[in-house]
């Protein structure tokens, strides 16, 4: 099986490695060819378009980061569906509004290609050693097939139901994290006064009731940042956290349903944007509230 990924982001980079050492064929896309340019020199193929990329392969993994970057992915003049797709399969691994996985989806089987939706639970640690979650939307009888590939990246391949599904999902998923970061960083203002050592801290609050599994992940750097130490790794950027609360709340509102908890946390994070975070990692957030967003 010839398996294509467009995206060569964090993600999108460590899927391809992990599936070309496992021994597959792997060929990839990305915008800017600098940033693949370590995986085409470990021996993955590199395909000049989107369309190049589907002419040349099986399956189609596809990780960008918003909704027009699946636009002109998918959708350009040299998108991934601008050839002939008859018989392909995309398996679309975003993080986006369900009605973007639907538009998507009528799009590609309009040409007679199979069409999942797949976005997973996980970053690169998980991604690196085949132990993501995967939530899947679309049509039940392309899941057999999706799972020759999807089984080599998840520990865990759940079908959700139809084409947005999988996206909605994802959403609910992520929902509490997002919220977390904001209640973690109210909570640390209440024992700013201590003095307390901050990986001390946070090895406390992942060990007890308060510590969800994301502080066993990212406390490392959380502790990092508390304590004032320079670390310029990006694992999920303020951007991407902004673009994903907006997603939930209009899908909420499509539903007639209230997020409070979300409504107030974007207010929260768009103020950390404003004050130039909006391309640092998340752990900055943190520092960003004890120091100016939690002052009364």
């Amino acid at each position: 099986m010839r398996i294509g990924i467009a995206g060569t982001g964090k993600m999108g980079s460590v899927i391809a490695a992990r599936l070309h050492t496992l021994g597959n064929s792997v060929t990839v896309w990305n915008r800017s060819k600098e940033r693949a340019q370590g995986l085409i020199d470990s021996g993955i193929g590199w395909a000049a378009t989107p369309a190049e990329l589907a002419a040349q392969c099986d399956v189609v993994l596809s990780l960008v980061t918003n909704e027009q970057a699946l636009d002109d992915v998918y959708l350009s003049p040299h998108g991934l569906l601008s050839g002939d797709v008859k018989g392909k399969l995309f398996i679309e691994m975003s993080t986006v509004k369900p009605a973007k996985q639907q538009e998507l989806a009528q799009h590609a089987e309009g040409l007679h290609a199979a069409y999942l939706e797949c976005p997973v639970s996980g970053s690169v640690g998980p991604a690196k050693d085949g132990k993501l979650i995967g939530f899947v939307g679309g049509d039940a009888q392309h899941l057999e097939r999706a799972k020759a590939v999807l089984e080599q990246l998840c520990r865990r391949i759940e079908f959700v139901g139809p084409h947005g599904s999988g996206a909605t999902m994802k959403l609910a998923i992520n929902l509490p994290l997002m919220v977390y970061w904001q209640t973690l960083s109210e909570a640390l203002s209440l024992i700013e006064p201590l003095g307390l050592d901050p990986q001390r801290v946070i090895e406390v609050f992942s060990e007890s009731s308060a510590g969800p599994n994301m502080l066993k992940v990212r406390g490392p750097m959380i502790a990092q940042a508390l304590a004032g130490e320079k670390n310029d790794a990006v694992t999920v950027d303020v951007a991407t956290m902004r673009k994903d609360v907006r997603a939930m709340l209009a899908q909420a509102q499509a539903h007639q349903r209230k997020l409070p908890l979300t409504e107030a946390t974007l207010k929260s994070f768009d103020a950390a944007a404003d004050s130039g975070l909006n391309a640092a990692d998340c752990t900055k957030l943190l520092v960003w509230w004890l120091q100016t967003g939690g002052k009364a």
